[in-house]
């Protein structure tokens, strides 16, 4: 149910959560871009959580996680600098363009 709105629950936190995918031409160059990004990235106003993980099925792929307090703090972070500069740093680095997709939380919460 793609695109859906999901009723937040009593109780339950307010979510936007990101993806992006990443299949490296040099991983060992971009996990170190996206390890810095993550490190930024979870300093930027609204951020609930970066985080990075390596496909354990897929050599060279490389998945951020995100979670935002708001629509609007994740589009703010898409336009920050923390952001063009990580995109600047995979030029030339990827073997195709990050897959990003922008998720509806049916289920999710923050253990904090």
């Amino acid at each position: 149910m793609r695109g859906a709105r999901w009723a937040v629950m009593e109780g339950e936190i307010s979510l936007t959560m990101v993806t992006m995918v990443f299949d490296a031409a040099d991983p060992a160059a971009v996990a170190a871009v996206l390890a810095k990004y993550v490190v930024l990235a979870r300093h930027e106003p609204g951020c609930r959580n970066v985080d990075l993980c390596a496909s354990a099925l897929r050599p060279g792929r490389f998945v951020v996680v995100q979670k935002w307090s708001s629509p609007q703090d994740q589009r703010a972070h898409f336009d920050s600098a923390v952001m063009v500069d990580m995109a600047r740093a995979c030029d030339g680095l990827l073997r195709r363009a990050p897959d990003i997709d922008l998720l509806d939380p049916v289920s999710a919460h923050d253990l904090a």
